[in-house]
């Protein structure tokens, strides 16, 4: 564990905190535990609805000292549950991740997603500001929808032009499809709850710091489906296309695959939130983009990546057709509508914190798939090998 004497980017000394952390159990959640478990002093009151990805942090390994007195975890599902605003008081921190944040699901059940990310998120803000609690509230890429280049003709130079598609916390416009295209109720959700936190700092003092992710992703992502996740459910694009890749089936490139994305790795992007815990000077009032401008790629690119990725750390040979086009109404749904590009801007953060990531898309490929092939390809090969059912 870090000694005491550690100071933040002013040369002050970081005092220890008492963390809730709302969501610790999920992908963003477990990686942020680990980290602030190993390197720093702070204590995490760890709340959530499932434990399996903390697990190893709340069970002390045989004959090594125990990190339980640093992390408590509680199982809460914040729409109802009166124990919220206790924790949140006996705390000096709030990060709220909770979210439905997964295209399949908020496509398919906008309700349940505009009430995830808007209504349940009300009472956390409510809280933070009536008892003078720091809140860090994460938000999403989407909430910038798509680009202003994508509505110039398809010829035009400007198309080209940076100011046209990246995307800037304090200059960029919110663009949604119309109202028909429900995939946009997460956005608009969450963008809706940015708002009002903004108008809690501006207005009643609220300590703030609001983060972006742009598409962070490594180990523990989402799930496998029918390993450990519903068998028809639809996790995010890597998770996705991993498990495409362990049953040796073709990629699903969703309308041709033709969107552009950045990738940042997670242990990039949970250096970027530590930096934001430990500097409230520094982070306080702002909204982050967190990614990494460096790594994009269409999704049809980052198919045929994990293709030879995947390859390489399994040993297998690739499939002869890789992928397959589907389009977006047989894999989501009705309703469906995408952004084109999502280049995040790093002035900000990169002035008020010195942050950049580091990790290429290859490597951090790599690293991701090493750890989906040690951790699910037996799994897989037995669900796969069952013989069908006889009724």
């Amino acid at each position: 564990m870090a000694s005491s004497t550690r100071v933040d980017l002013d040369g002050n000394p970081i005092k220890p905190l008492t963390i809730c952390m709302i969501g610790a159990g999920g992908f963003i959640g477990s990686h942020l535990c680990e980290k602030l478990l190993a390197e720093t002093p702070h204590k995490i009151l760890a709340l959530d609805v499932y434990n399996d990805k903390i697990k190893h942090l709340l069970e002390p390994e045989h004959g090594s000292p125990t990190l339980a007195d640093r992390i408590q975890f509680h199982r809460i599902n914040i729409k109802h549950d009166s124990r919220l605003e206790g924790l949140i008081k006996m705390s000096d921190l709030t990060i709220n991740l909770a979210a439905i944040c997964t295209p399949a699901d908020y496509n398919t059940r906008p309700l349940d997603t505009i009430y995830s990310n808007f209504i349940d998120a009300l009472p956390v803000v409510k809280y933070c500001s009536e008892n003078n609690k720091r809140l860090i509230h994460f938000s999403t890429c989407e909430v910038y929808g798509k680009t202003i280049g994508s509505f110039l003709p398809k010829d035009s130079p400007l198309r080209q032009d940076p100011e046209y598609y990246v995307l800037k916390e304090d200059a960029s416009p919110c663009i949604f499809g119309p109202i028909e295209k429900q995939r946009w109720s997460y956005a608009c959700a969450k963008q809706l709850i940015e708002r009002l936190i903004y108008a809690e700092g501006a207005e009643n003092g609220l300590e703030f710091t609001i983060v972006r992710p742009f598409n962070w992703i490594g180990p523990r992502m989402d799930f496998i489906p029918g390993i450990d996740g519903p068998s028809e459910g639809v996790p995010r694009v890597l998770a996705c296309f991993s498990n495409n890749l362990l049953r040796r089936e073709p990629l699903k490139l969703v309308d041709g695959g033709q969107s552009q994305r950045t990738f940042i790795y997670i242990k990039d992007a949970i250096e970027a939130v530590q930096l934001m815990i430990e500097n409230p000077a520094r982070a306080n009032g702002h909204i982050f983009n967190v990614g990494n401008p460096n790594n994009e790629v269409t999704v049809k690119q980052l198919a045929e990546m994990m293709t030879e990725v995947y390859s390489k750390v399994s040993s297998e040979t690739p499939l002869e057709v890789p992928t397959i086009d589907v389009s977006s109404k047989e894999f989501y749904g009705v309703g469906y509508d995408d952004s084109d590009k999502r280049i995040p801007d790093m002035t900000i953060i990169n002035k008020q914190l010195g942050w950049n990531p580091k990790t290429s898309l290859w490597d951090l490929l790599e690293s991701t798939l090493t750890y989906q092939h040690r951790t699910y390809s037996e799994a897989v090969k037995k669900a796969t090998s069952k013989p069908a059912s006889t009724s």
